[in-house]
């Protein structure tokens, strides 16, 4: 992470002004990039239970959360007010189980070629499919709780490979 101090650091969507603006990608080159997110999904025992038995009213909860994930990925740009539209050419989502906590790790990952990074979308798809997660499951426990979405990998552009700690 970088300091506070660093001069180099700004909010790219402002101006010199404050003003909000989108930024303007028009003279960066096309690259591969690549982005992945990560979150978590806990919950009761019993909800548990149910998700991973396949026993929920509303269906598959994981195949469900996954296809809602890719769908977010691929809208982004019109839920994130200055997000730039992005040919996707990967958009996934996996999930890994833990029993012994009650949790479900949700992690997405987001390809483009493009002028700018697929970052917001990873994050997308990974807090639409743990919130579909808790949709689906919220009869059995309205208590569930979405933790920790971040960014975990990032590659591409002009600051190339990141990696979370």
């Amino acid at each position: 992470m970088s300091s506070s101090n660093d001069p180099d650091l700004t909010l790219s969507h402002l101006d010199e002004g404050g003003q909000i603006r989108m930024v303007d990608v028009g003279s960066k080159h096309a690259t591969q990039r690549s982005a992945t997110a990560q979150g978590i999904v806990r919950m009761s025992q019993q909800a548990f239970a149910l998700l991973t038995a396949k026993d929920n009213a509303k269906g598959d909860v994981l195949n469900t959360a996954r296809v809602a994930g890719i769908l977010a990925a691929k809208r982004c740009a019109e839920l994130i007010p200055l997000c730039h539209s992005l040919p996707l050419s990967f958009a996934g989502i996996d999930f890994e189980l833990n029993e012994e906590n009650h949790s479900i790790t949700v992690r997405s990952i987001c390809r483009t070629d493009a002028k700018t990074g697929v970052e917001m979308e990873a994050m997308t798809a990974c807090s639409v499919a743990a919130l579909t997660i808790y949709d689906m499951c919220k009869a059995a426990d309205k208590g569930i709780i979405i933790e920790q979405i971040k960014l975990k990998h990032k590659s591409g552009g002009k600051s190339g490979e990141w990696h979370s700690d």
